[in-house]
């Protein structure tokens, strides 16, 4: 049975049209090149379309242009504008798959010559004009593999056949009587320029397509293939990227090693860091904890390891596009958070950058609202041993200093899971009244705050009420002295559920804000947590 048959109409159509072009198609350029060469296949055959219009125009009122006779010239520019129109409208609407219009292209290419060739040869040559000439036809035929890259294969057959117009005009005029036959040094002359332009077009099709083909080669990472870079930041990048034989999207973490070339030593720990980081996730099965598939070094050297793509934003996104979020939220988001934290601390792991940047909210199968902790770039282990110390340097300070506690601050004992609570515990701030615990104009300043100075109540600050006990909750999180917070996350959870608020964050209620804020989201930029660094 046929496959399409299987396929929406629509598909169909598009699958046949494709089919019918597979002669003019080539292996496929990475997504983003072939979306640029969609952008100048737009722009060209709009710009096409113009100067046909104008040319056509003159010709009524210019008539000694030399524009080909007046019938001959509407007879084939009607065609060609039609062409140009439909091929600017469908790169531009997308109404085609993008190899689908670049296979369109290259038709485009060898129709465009067939119009320039009947046109510039319906008149007999002027032999004074024609020694060393370039006819229109050689040089768009030289030009056009800087719009559309295609393999060497493919150039040569459209390049050929582009070509080949120009004698087949001459020849079937000829033929027909409409000029008379040049003089065969005249054709020699005429027609050097076309092998120049083919030998030409075949060199700058190979030059493009193979730096696209490198790039398409450099991106692949084991079964995955690098599609769209979604942001960078710190050390490195985080790409989308489609596995070879599974439908399940990914993002991959992409850790640029030579920013620290030149130090070996250096290097190494960067790397051991964020291997160690990739297996500490990849251990964690809280399904609040993002999920790791895969991860590995690149040809380059680079570090990077494949994690699971959500489809939502992170909580610093979260407050700068909804404001501060109401307290029964706060602590339905908190809660998944300890959950993912709590299977950390007893793996004898602490995350050390907790932060809204880290706490993502997303769609997750049927559910929203539901948080996944990201990076544990900084992961390090409870119990201090010698090659912890190695690879985050003794006496030095590593998170990020808006959320970070106080003992982590100082940089000289030893933390533990309560240096997390201590950072959820601003997070929760951060939510409740969209400013910082400690404010300040400089690191030194924020740190000291942490360090010296007792937090204002959030209701203080906070423009809706805040439940006194929530509020009770936070600032025990906010204790200089661990021993005075949460022993746990799981208790710090349980301690949450108890609050009995008044109001519930209910999944009806979870939805109806997604449905109303998907308009300002997806019209946001897309925003990646910058890699912790």
């Amino acid at each position: 049975m046929n496959d399409t048959f299987f396929l929406a109409p629509e598909q169909q159509e598009k699958t046949r049209i494709g089919r019918g072009l597979s002669w003019f198609s080539s292996p496929p350029l990475p997504p983003d090149l072939q979306d640029e060469a969609l952008r100048r296949v737009q722009w060209f055959s709009t710009a096409m379309l113009i100067v046909g219009i104008t040319s056509l125009t003159l010709s009524f009122f210019i008539p000694f242009l030399p524009l080909g006779p007046p019938t001959l010239l509407i007879a084939l520019h009607v065609p060609l504008l039609a062409f140009s129109l439909g091929l600017s409208v469908a790169a531009h609407w997308k109404l085609l798959t993008t190899p689908v219009i670049l296979a369109l292209a290259l038709v485009y290419k060898i129709a465009g010559a067939a119009v320039f060739a009947a046109l510039t040869n319906a008149r007999p040559w002027p032999v004074e004009a024609q020694l060393l000439g370039w006819s229109p036809v050689a040089v768009w035929a030289m030009v056009f593999p800087l719009i559309v890259p295609s393999s060497t294969r493919r150039t040569i057959r459209t390049s050929l056949l582009a070509l080949a117009m120009d004698p087949l005009a001459v020849w079937l005029y000829v033929r027909f009587g409409v000029i008379p036959a040049p003089p065969s040094t005249l054709l020699i002359q005429r027609f050097i320029p076309h092998g120049i332009a083919l030998f030409l077009s075949v060199v700058v099709a190979r030059m493009i397509y193979r730096l696209g083909s490198k790039l398409s080669a450099a991106r692949e990472l084991g079964s995955y293939h690098l599609v769209e870079r979604l942001g960078s930041g710190g050390m490195g990048e985080v790409w989308r990227a489609s596995h070879r034989m599974l439908a399940r999207p990914a993002a991959v973490k992409l850790i640029r090693l030579g920013v620290t070339r030149g130090d070996e030593v250096m290097r190494a720990a960067v790397q051991k860091r964020f291997e160690r980081e990739a297996q500490a996730t990849a251990a964690l099965r809280s399904p609040h904890t993002i999920g790791i598939f895969d991860f590995g070094i690149a040809r380059d050297g680079s570090f990077y390891y494949v994690m699971e793509l959500l489809d939502g934003l992170d909580l610093d996104s979260l407050v700068k596009l909804d404001g501060p979020q109401p307290p029964e939220r706060v602590v339905h988001l908190l809660r998944q958070a300890c959950h993912s934290l709590h299977e950390a601390h007893l793996a004898g792991l602490v995350h050390r950058d907790i932060k809204p940047a880290n706490l993502f909210v997303c769609h997750y199968g049927a559910d929203v609202d539901f948080v996944k902790v990201l990076d544990f770039g900084l992961v390090a282990e409870q119990v201090k041993n010698p090659e912890a110390t190695a690879l985050t340097g003794q006496h030095t300070i590593t998170g990020t200093p808006a959320y970070m506690a106080p003992e982590m601050a100082r940089g000289t004992e030893p933390i533990d899971g309560r240096a997390d609570l201590y950072a959820l515990g601003c997070v929760a701030y951060w939510l409740l009244t969209g400013q910082l615990v400690f404010p300040a104009d400089t690191v030194i300043g924020m740190l000291m705050g942490h360090l010296t100075e007792a937090p204002k109540p959030p209701s203080t600050r906070s423009g809706r009420p805040v439940p006194p006990a929530l509020e009770e909750l936070i600032l025990t999180c906010l204790e200089k002295d661990p021993e005075l917070r949460p022993r746990s996350a799981r208790e710090l959870s349980d301690r949450l559920a108890a609050l009995n608020l008044e109001a519930a964050w209910t999944e009806r209620r979870a939805a109806e804000w997604w449905e109303e804020i998907e308009p300002a989201r997806r019209a946001r930029p897309a925003e990646v947590p910058p890699i912790t660094a």
